[in-house]
């Protein structure tokens, strides 16, 4: 199994323009791509999207993921994983670290949980 990547709407684009310029046998979806939900979908509905797609989710939403994602846990969900970056950090060490994790991971290794990137802080 492949990792593949979701970005949520607050993530920047070059996030993505990045990710695929370094590592183009990366799988990475944005919102409002074809085969993505549209720009507003709610957190929720977004977690949905990413298990039945099989995506792990990048979010900068340190607030309320977590709450969503112990919520959809107690529905007896899964989901293959969230990273939560924070957009003040330098962008070239979070592609790094994405490009590493998907290279390095065993499928479902993050499963149900929520990292924090880098994960070497």
């Amino acid at each position: 199994m492949t990792i593949q990547y979701w970005l949520d709407e607050h993530i920047a684009s070059l996030y993505r323009t990045q990710l695929l310029r370094k590592a183009p046998y990366l799988i990475v979806r944005r919102i409002s791509d074809p085969d993505a939900p549209p720009r507003g979908t709610l957190d929720p509905d977004i977690l949905i999207w990413c298990e039945r797609h099989d995506f792990i989710l990048v979010t900068n939403n340190r607030k309320s993921m977590p709450k969503h994602l112990a919520d959809y846990l107690a529905e007896n969900r899964h989901v293959p994983g969230i990273f939560v970056i924070d957009p003040s950090n330098n962008i070239g060490e979070i592609l790094t670290e994405l490009i590493l994790i998907a290279g390095a991971s065993f499928p479902k290794e993050y499963q149900d949980r929520i990292e924090y990137l880098p994960l070497s802080e």
